[in-house]
């Protein structure tokens, strides 16, 4: 009985052994798969040239509003958008003088500057560049920058391909379905992320993003505005004068009129007064 079951041991073993080594295989041969896949890839995908371009201008112009409308029409004219245009006008200086009695001329010393970010075809950022030049009275500096995102472009390639074999043989070789969903949405995710990215790399080789700053000499600008001063709205002097003595005038009568109303007071009194002194003759009489 004893080597019996002994016997039917050694048999299980064997067995386990052998589904082990078949699951190893099967592992071993999906990574061999994906990285034969990955291999020959690499070996017939070579680094395309993706240059990112950017510049950047600032320069002095006769009219901002003038030199926007310009860059508009010469960045539509070769291909490009407008992404974003701002102008704005900060004052430096600014007075008020009288004009007139009801009047002043404001006088108002400001600087007017503009922003332009746009995207050209990258073909023509040298040309539109000049075109730009030579707008400017005067160019305070211009810069451009050159970036190369070939390897990452090639990479984020790759690494999408190996993500599609990677779910070919996730789905011919997964026991479980649900890890197996669950892993294939993950690559999936990850593929459209890379897809996404190059992309992005191939809008900006193919467009170039040029900021422009540009800017006026300060501007001086006069304006007839109302006086707000009350005071200068007051009669002239002679007006005023002869107003002045018609009040007083007009107060005097206005004292005699009150002191009228007095007069039985005044009657007393005064019968009071020679009252008094007659009395104060006879006494010393």
């Amino acid at each position: 009985m004893k080597k019996y079951l002994f016997c039917i041991a050694i048999i299980g073993l064997m067995f386990g052994c052998n589904g082990e080594k078949k699951d190893y295989a099967a592992d071993e041969s999906v990574s061999k798969e994906v990285v034969m896949s990955v291999d020959a890839d690499a070996v017939d995908t070579t680094a395309a040239s993706k240059i990112i371009k950017t510049a950047d201008m600032r320069f002095r112009v006769k009219d901002v509003q003038q030199t926007k409308e310009q860059l508009s029409a010469t960045i539509k004219a070769q291909g490009g958008t407008v992404m974003e245009f701002s102008i704005n006008s900060s004052i430096q200086q600014s007075d008020k003088v009288k004009y007139s009695a009801d009047s002043l001329k404001e006088i108002t010393a400001y600087r007017k500057e503009g922003l332009v970010i746009a995207k050209v075809p990258s073909e023509k950022l040298d040309d539109f560049t000049n075109t730009v030049a030579k707008m400017a009275v005067f160019v305070d500096n211009q810069s451009m920058k050159m970036d190369d995102q070939s390897i990452t472009y090639l990479a984020n390639k790759l690494k999408a391909q190996n993500r599609v074999d990677a779910v070919k043989t996730i789905n011919k070789t997964a026991k479980r379905q649900g890890n197996n969903v669950e892993t294939s949405l993950y690559i999936k995710d990850d593929y459209v992320d890379k897809k996404i990215e190059n992309m992005n790399i191939d809008s900006r080789v193919k467009f170039s993003t040029i900021t422009l700053n540009f800017y006026q000499d300060n501007t001086v600008k006069t304006l007839i505005v109302g006086n707000d001063n009350l005071y200068d709205y007051r009669p002239g002097f002679f007006q005023r004068l002869g107003l002045s003595i018609m009040a007083g005038w007009s107060f005097l009568k206005e004292f005699i009129l009150g002191v009228s109303t007095l007069w039985p007071f005044m009657v007393i009194g005064l019968g009071l007064f020679f009252g008094i002194k007659a009395y104060l003759r006879r006494k010393k009489v």
